[in-house]
């Protein structure tokens, strides 16, 4: 029995991992799903990013469902935190995604939000894959009137940017942003929202054409951003992802600002006014040791999970904390979204810079950020399950994090979403942890890739 959901969706290489049978299997089977556990004729809502297989796959997840009897509501293209929105707005039983997120554009995804606008719990998912396992043998197929209608809405753009407009609340005057929307999802609500908060707004990656969402731009692209920010003199930049689940930003020196810095901003401001529930924030082992000291100082506590969005949510959830995220910018606002959502952490970051009358550099000098070296290793699923089992190497990268001793850390993964090996070394030393790096990267290649 194959895992297909990983830790955000069901992910690969369009029309090779992720095929169309794959996509009309997931529909049949969540179609299946959601028929025994509501007793209804399920209604459904489909999203996706600006990716040229997203027509194809939403073809194909379309075909599944309705075969199996759901409704199909297209919203067309849509960030992924619209659909978790929506679905709740629209009382709809799930809503999927069709995208792959920060990914390049071959690659694609399929993740489905429950009616709540949570991603779906395990157990769910796990019934799910049962079908997929089988390609939905012995399933029922609808006939007559109860095979599934498609129709299209127009309004999930104007519902889910009056969504962030409210929650956002307030007035960006006399701002002057760069916001780079990476050729992606965004692109359309990005230019609705900000400039009615009142930026003056310059917009790059607005031009998808089906091959060119995160190439060379975006969050996962940040230097474009930077060199634009610089010689356009603006008060900062701001960069979504493909699916606008992640923001990053920049100040106005084209100093990056990552997650933990904008978590660190937001957290305080939020203990400011009596709203961080919980005194605490949720983030990742991948969070900089600068950060979390720098959290303590300030009386904030964290709390620390497994790397994945879905694994903050979860702590989130179960102890009523209502900040959390990522260093990558997945940051998750709990009071507002059920899920991260790039453009709603964008507004509150730059809410507190025009609330502030500070420059966006001051702000980003909260703290010094430990040097990170971040290595990636192309890895399959086989070499990645190899690692996972390989025991001499596991006793080689605690000797080289007993080697750092308490000057860094070491933590090496295999990744939820990309077909990767990720080597992280932190420390105080950029030269030690740079060799430490290599050392991992190189026993890697020689007992797994190599081997």
């Amino acid at each position: 029995m194959g895992k297909y959901f990983g830790t955000d969706g069901v992910r690969g290489v369009a029309g090779a991992d992720l095929t169309c049978e794959m996509a009309m299997f997931i529909g049949r089977g969540a179609a299946a799903v959601l028929t025994s556990s509501t007793g209804h004729k399920p209604r459904i809502l489909i999203g996706k990013d600006t990716r040229q297989s997203g027509d194809m796959l939403e073809a194909a997840l379309t075909a599944g469902l309705c075969s199996v009897g759901a409704d199909v509501e297209s919203l067309g293209v849509v960030p992924t935190p619209a659909v978790a929105y929506l679905v709740r707005k629209y009382n709809a039983d799930a809503g999927v995604v069709i995208s792959a997120s920060h990914n390049p554009m071959e690659f694609n995804g399929i993740k489905i939000f429950a009616g709540t606008g949570y991603k779906l719990p395990d157990e769910v998912e796990n019934k799910i894959e049962a079908y997929i396992d089988n390609q939905c043998a012995g399933l029922k197929l609808a006939t007559g009137d109860d095979v599934g209608r498609v129709t299209c809405r127009t309004d999930g753009i104007k519902d889910y940017t009056d969504h962030l407009y409210e929650s956002i609340n307030g007035d960006l005057s006399g701002l002057n942003i760069c916001i780079d929307c990476a050729n992606g999802a965004s692109a359309a609500a990005a230019r609705q929202l900000f400039p009615r908060l009142g930026a003056k707004c310059t917009f790059i990656g607005v031009e998808p054409d089906g091959k060119n969402i995160n190439a060379g731009v975006g969050s996962t692209h940040l230097d474009n951003l930077e060199k634009a920010v610089v010689e356009g003199g603006f008060d900062c930049g701001i960069a979504f992802d493909g699916d606008a689940d992640r923001c990053l930003a920049c100040d106005e020196k084209g100093q990056e600002i990552d997650g933990d810095k904008i978590i660190a901003l937001l957290a305080m401001n939020m203990k400011e006014k009596g709203c961080l529930d919980g005194n605490t924030a949720v983030v990742t082992v991948m969070s900089n040791l600068g950060f979390i000291k720098f959290m303590e100082s300030q009386g904030i506590r964290t709390e620390k999970t497994a790397v994945g969005d879905r694994y903050v949510l979860e702590n989130m959830r179960e102890n009523g904390y209502a900040i959390g995220g990522e260093q990558s910018g997945h940051v998750i606002l709990l009071h507002h979204a059920t899920t991260g959502d790039g453009e709603l952490t964008a507004g509150k970051l730059l809410k507190m810079l025009a609330e502030s009358g500070r420059k966006m550099s001051e702000l980003n000098g909260i703290y010094a950020q430990y040097p990170q070296v971040l290595v990636n290793v192309a890895a399959n699923a086989a070499q990645k399950a190899a690692y996972k089992e390989d025991k001499v190497l596991a006793d080689f990268i605690e000797n080289e994090q007993q080697k750092l001793m308490d000057m860094g850390r070491v933590l090496v993964r295999v990744s939820g979403t990309e077909p990767k090996i990720r080597v992280m070394v932190e420390g105080r030393d950029l030269e030690a942890i740079d060799l430490c790096a290599k050392r991992i990267v190189d026993k890697i290649n020689e007992r797994i890739i190599e081997g």
